[in-house]
């Protein structure tokens, strides 16, 4: 790696909002990334994962959810609930496209305003 990317790879995550990197060829692919910690009592399953999706559809950009080392398209229900995203879980939102910043903080705060209680 040219010392440009390999300064990128060693930087360490100071805030949960970042601009990740990743390098393809010559060229350099930028996604938004949040973490969140899901608070509602039922976690992200049902009904709540049905708000999500529907609010992750909204947006043009691709959209993921990760969670520990599993990453699911954020607008696939069955994904979503493959997750099993309970009350405290931690998980990464990551968009990619036109609208990223635009759908993570939507999706965000959705989270944090306890969606399907």
């Amino acid at each position: 790696l040219s010392s440009a990317a390999s300064d990128v790879y060693n930087r360490q995550m100071v805030y949960d909002t970042i601009k990740s990197e990743r390098f393809f060829g010559e060229g350099v692919v930028t996604m938004y990334t949040q973490n969140v910690t899901i608070n509602n009592e039922v976690g992200l399953h049902a009904r709540p994962a049905t708000f999500f999706i529907q609010k992750a559809n909204e947006f043009k950009s691709g959209i993921w959810v990760e969670k520990e080392e599993r990453r699911v398209n954020a607008k696939s229900l069955l994904g979503v609930l493959s997750l099993g995203i309970v009350q405290g879980t931690a998980i990464t939102l990551i968009a990619d496209g036109v609208d990223e910043k635009e759908a993570v903080d939507a999706l965000v705060d959705l989270i944090e305003n306890q969606i399907g209680e």
